[in-house]
């Protein structure tokens, strides 16, 4: 009797789960409520792909020693993730999409941008550097990344060639990835950095989800990783 129980309140979990998905918007229009959400990354990250010490999780908090890459160690197709960050003074990161090649990373993925806006070298760098950026292709509409020392909230919405990212509760970037069939030049005719040469119109829309670490000399944390996969 106790299992015919255990496997009603499955079943009840499940519809509640699947209901959930089907009312959700896409993109949301708020940050979503996560608490029955998946972790992307287990506690001990052992289903991750990252080199021997360098990332750390203490406390939930994720942060790295080294300029040195983390990855899911599943493949995502469409999905929404949902973390915060805690950038430093100086901090350069990002939050890595569609990653088809871990090991070749930077012209095989997507970036959104991770920041201090308020740090001179990246406020007075090009838009596409800057917080909540799709890096070196496309700026957000405003910058609301948060002072150094502060968390910040992403929901960064992954469907097909449909990329919408919300940061602190602002919609603030959507990119068509179609239209970017240049890999040196932007839609707008503005350039590409050479690194970034393959047209994003090209780039599967699945692969691997992944985080930059200390990269420019100054940390970056991150905690509260979720992450729901889409019809």
């Amino acid at each position: 009797m106790d299992h015919v129980k255990s496997l009603f309140v499955l079943i009840l979990i499940g519809f509640f789960l699947i209901s959930c998905s089907a009312q959700m918007d896409i993109p949301p229009k708020t940050h979503p409520d996560v608490s029955g959400w998946q972790d992307l990354f287990a506690p001990d990250l052992l289903n991750t792909i990252k080199p021997d010490n360098v990332w750390t999780f203490e406390d939930g908090i994720l942060t790295a020693s080294e300029d040195q890459n983390i990855w899911s160690g599943k493949v995502y197709d469409n999905f929404i993730l949902d973390l915060e960050f805690k950038t430093a003074e100086g901090t350069n990161s990002g939050a890595i999409v569609y990653c088809s090649d871990t090991e070749n990373w930077i012209p095989n993925s997507v970036e959104v941008q991770i920041a201090d806006d308020y740090a001179e070298q990246w406020a007075n760098s090009d838009k596409t550097w800057q917080c909540a950026a799709i890096f070196g292709h496309l700026g957000a509409s405003k910058s609301v990344v948060k002072q150094p020392g502060e968390w910040n909230r992403y929901t960064i919405t992954c469907k097909d060639k449909d990329i919408w990212i919300m940061l602190n509760g602002k919609s603030v970037t959507h990119m068509d990835m179609s239209l970017w069939t240049s890999g040196t030049k932007n839609p707008d005719g503005t350039d590409i950095p050479s690194w970034l040469s393959t047209p994003f119109a090209k780039l599967p829309t699945k692969g691997h989800v992944g985080f930059q670490g200390k990269h420019a000399g100054a940390p970056i944390f991150f905690r509260n990783i979720k992450i729901w996969e889409l019809e």
